[in-house]
């Protein structure tokens, strides 16, 4: 079912904003309409637009509680933002000298593995990097260059007698090295090994000794960085866990009121005259959706509050929002709203169809899918996965299950064996043409019913044209029910009432099917009767949807023989195992058996629970189901201490 809403409109002082919203409003879940949109434009109304006051202490709380946030906590103690900051900074004070030292530990952390990238590439290069910077007559470039290049560069050192090229490192893109060439030839070989793509790098005069000794001493230096900022790690640690349950309160109030913020984006804020004063003083003001039921002790719980001011309205009134659609169905039904949510959510005034896809689509999966051994295998792996796993067609297929069960019993079937139980109704192999045309019948009850629904729908959304000429309205159900009942007789062998009486049965709600939209019209005192346009093209079109409204009804009646014949599939399919396992030879091979049930299950398991999701969808929710509500979105996430 659709749960009943209620639209708050809740002003107040607009520094008191953040005091409702975390004292009062955090605690129910609560659909927030943008205010500026709902009151169009009205000339003392403007957009609450402040800057997040909190976000600053919130950021240094998150930091300090990164470094206890595993530890156990206790009762947090609720308290305002002020108090929070103050708690924050005096915490931070404390500890200031480690997080100073801590950072610049960072910095030089950061400042070590560069020079160890840089200088890595030529740690083979065996010489004195200083004493290479010394050289008089000779100069050298470190870099690196691509594979590609490299190969001419080696053909062209073959060719001259003045570089050396000394490779320190390469991958499979590039190679890493120096080369070295006399001082008189020094801007000529630059310039053709740039022409090489000859990447050079600049590596630091500031280290002592080799390339890799230089290396190894940032390592090291790197190596005692991090062992003290562990050490400084648990130093802090002990100081934040002495003061951690302040802490972890003041980080889950800072996190709430930052949070909360945002819900000046959705607010308005207004200026209205006080009587004795002169100055002007600010409102804000805030539209949300409620249940009825939380709003009710929302109201009873901010009754002694004088800051805060709260009116109801009905969803029933004119109201400029539309209610938002949430869905409360008991437990074994929740499962099922997965399907209703995949075609769209009802619209508010909309009959949820949940109880009824629940019912029917189980019922279906049953009779198509009849075998108690397979249904209490749905059942249980059903319920086990859904329980585990929280897998909402997991709860589908253990309710379907429970009608496989049922089914197996009245079909006299288990794991595909048909002798070891007695039917308790017939053996739909024994009864084919009875097991189809009994489900064809289904199926005209389940179109019936869906005419009803779309009747209550019509008559909740104040369509009377629909309530009364609609294919799938009183006319429709007439039409449709008279057909259906000259058949129930004739298949009985009773009499079938006069032509006459036929003619007026369901010629009339054919010809009120036809002239549906200009009768709608009249009895909803439109200003026009027919739509405007040619009126005999309008004729033309109304006959081309009456014929397709007559081809509908057969079309959709017949195709519930699917229904039976997948009753009569699987029993087929359940003979093929056992012959091909050779159980009337008496010695069945199990292991065959077993993997039929298996490949059965899940191959005509699936197949059955896509055809009968399309019997819902095509055959009924199209005749009473719009599908276009809007989902109820709550403000509030409620989340864990630290679960960021």
């Amino acid at each position: 079912m659709v749960e009943k809403m209620k639209l708050l409109h809740i002003t107040g002082p607009k520094e008191d904003i953040d005091r409702v919203m975390y004292v009062y409003l955090s605690k129910y879940d609560i659909h927030f309409e943008n205010a500026i949109a709902s009151l169009g434009s009205l000339s003392y109304v403007r957009p609450f637009v402040e800057t997040n006051v909190y976000k600053e202490a919130y950021a240094k709380a998150g930091q300090l509680w990164e470094h206890i946030k595993d530890e156990p906590l206790g009762r947090i103690e609720r308290m305002t933002p002020q108090k929070a900051e103050s708690i924050v900074e005096t915490i931070y004070m404390l500890i200031s000298e480690i997080v100073e030292r801590q950072e610049q530990l960072r910095r030089e952390r950061i400042e070590l593995q560069r020079l160890m990238d840089q200088i890595e590439p030529f740690r083979k290069l065996d010489y004195e990097f200083r004493k290479m910077l010394g050289f008089q007559f000779i100069a050298f470039r470190v870099g690196r260059i691509s594979r590609d290049y490299y190969q001419k560069l080696e053909q062209y050192i073959h060719e001259t007698d003045h570089l050396l090229f000394y490779e320190c490192y390469s991958d499979e893109n590039y190679v890493w090295g120096c080369y070295f060439v006399p001082e008189t030839y020094k801007t000529e070989v630059d310039a053709i090994c740039m022409s090489f793509h000859f990447e050079r790098v600049y590596l630091p005069s500031s280290f002592e000794g080799t390339p890799d000794m230089a290396y190894l001493d940032a390592l090291r230096k790197k190596e005692e960085n991090e062992q003290e900022d562990a050490a400084l790690n648990r130093q802090l640690h002990d100081m934040l866990a002495r003061h951690q349950k302040k802490l972890a309160s003041a980080y889950r109030t800072l996190e709430s009121y930052c949070e909360n913020f945002d819900i000046r984006k959705l607010a308005a804020c207004t200026q209205t005259k006080l009587t004795g004063e002169s100055d002007e003083k600010e409102y804000y003001i805030l539209y949300g959706w409620m249940s009825e039921k939380d709003a009710a002790r929302f109201m009873q719980e901010i009754e002694v509050d004088g800051q805060i001011h709260v009116i109801e309205e009905e969803a029933g009134d004119n109201l400029s929002a539309e209610p938002p659609t949430r869905l409360k169905n008991p437990k074994l039904f929740r499962p099922f709203e997965m399907f209703v949510e995949m075609y769209g959510l009802p619209s508010y005034h909309e009959m949820d169809p949940t109880v009824f896809i629940a019912l029917t689509y189980t019922l279906m999966f049953g009779i198509m899918f009849g075998d108690v051994g397979q249904g209490l295998c749905l059942l249980i792996g059903g319920f086990l996965l859904y329980r585990i796993k929280k897998m909402k067609l997991a709860g589908i297929i253990s309710v379907a299950g429970i009608w496989s069960t049922v089914f197996g019993f009245l079909y006299g079937s288990i794991f595909g064996f048909e002798e070891i139980l007695h039917p308790i109704w017939m053996r739909p192999m024994e009864h084919i043409m009875t097991t189809l045309m009994l489900a064809i019948g289904f199926g005209m009850l389940l179109i019936l019913l869906a005419m009803i629904i779309n009747i209550v729908n019509a008559v909740r959304a104040g369509e009377l044209g629909r309530v009364l000429f609609s294919q799938s309205g009183l006319a429709g159900i007439i039409c449709y029910g008279t057909a259906v009942l000259c058949i129930v007789l004739y298949a009985t062998g009773h009499a079938i009432p006069a032509t006459g009486i036929l003619a007026v049965a369901v010629g009339v709600p054919l010809v009120v099917i036809l002239l549906k939209e200009p009768l709608a019209n009249l009895v909803e005192h439109k200003s026009h009767i027919f739509p405007e346009g040619s009126k005999v093209m309008y004729f033309v079109e109304a006959l081309v949807e009456l014929f397709d409204v007559v081809l509908s009804y057969a079309t959709n009646s017949i195709s519930f023989v699917r229904v039976g014949a997948f009753a009569l599939s699987h029993a087929g399919m359940m003979g093929v195992v056992m012959t091909l396992a050779g159980y009337e030879s008496g010695s069945p091979n199990w292991v065959i058996v077993v993997l039929g049930n298996v490949v059965v299950t899940a191959l005509e398991g699936l197949v059955v629970g896509i055809q009968v999701l399309r019997l819902e969808y095509y055959e009924m929710f199209s005749r009473f189901y719009k599908g276009g509500g809007k989902p109820f979105q709550s403000f509030f996430k409620k989340k864990e201490l630290g679960g960021k």
